[in-house]
């Protein structure tokens, strides 16, 4: 029988807004300090942001993210709801689903590059309490470029991988057989699909990831250009090939009613 090793719990970082109930504080405290009973490796670090928004329209105006840093691999999510307490309970459950995902892959690859049995892949059923976007007039759109958080080629099991640790509803990255950029997202009838620059009818993709796969080649846009086809077409992200570069961007909305732009790392 494995014994599995004591780990102590982390100092959690709790950072929230004045109008967040003190006794809402501690209990993210001590909830998430004791997310280290699901893994097997220390918890270097962890951080709690409670916050709420006071716009009347929104029924879940509580705002809960929580990062944590597992030996040096980033565990992230992010829920909404309509109090506090509440945002803290749904917070937890999701970060232990990670955890426990994360548990297994380590104990079984022992350390290696985890590739999970393709049931494990499907979130479907998994509710997202996604916060509400705050509907911020388009003139005052701005758009925040960001870095991809993979620096390195992976493959698509990767990728999905990652994004599923990370709570993140795409995934931008270079494809570690073509060179090229791709992204994966939340879609399709398994629950991934995967979108290329260039695709190659012919390539059979073999993956534990249960993966559609677009035919469609990436538009090539400036990220002006980008903008006005996200903002006519009411998606939540636009994935396409800059001008200048030729390589892969995305342009999302993000929940402060502004824009992120997500770029392959040089």
């Amino acid at each position: 029988m494995t014994r599995r090793r004591t780990i102590s719990s982390p100092a959690v970082e709790v950072v929230a807004g004045p109008d967040i109930p003190e006794n809402a504080r501690l209990r993210a405290n001590r909830k998430i300090a004791a997310l280290v009973r699901y893994v097997n490796e220390p918890v270097l670090h962890a951080r709690v942001r409670l916050t709420r928004s006071h716009d009347p329209a929104l029924a879940r105006p509580v705002i809960a993210q929580g990062n944590l840093d597992v030996n040096g691999r980033v565990v992230r999510a992010q829920v909404a709801a309509a109090t506090a307490h509440e945002a803290v309970e749904l917070l937890e459950a999701r970060l232990r689903r990670r955890l426990e995902r994360m548990a297994r892959d380590w104990e079984a690859r022992r350390g290696s590059r985890p590739i999970s049995a393709p049931h494990e892949w499907r979130h479907i059923s998994e509710p997202a309490h996604r916060p509400d976007y705050y509907p911020r007039p388009e003139s005052e759109r701005q758009v925040v470029r960001h870095k991809t958080f993979a620096p390195a080629k992976v493959t698509p099991d990767e990728a999905a991988y990652d994004m599923d640790l990370l709570d993140y509803d795409f995934y931008l990255f270079t494809d570690a057989d073509t060179g090229q950029d791709c992204v994966i997202y939340r879609a399709g009838p398994t629950g991934y699909r995967l979108a290329q620059l260039d695709p190659d009818p012919a390539r059979k993709f073999v993956t534990a990831v249960p993966l559609t796969v677009s035919e469609r080649p990436a538009l090539v846009l400036t990220v002006a250009e980008a903008r006005k086809q996200l903002e006519a077409t009411g998606l939540a992200f636009l994935f396409f090939a800059e001008a200048a570069s030729g390589r892969g961007r995305v342009l999302y909305r993000r929940y402060d009613g502004h824009y992120g732009l997500v770029r392959p790392a040089d």
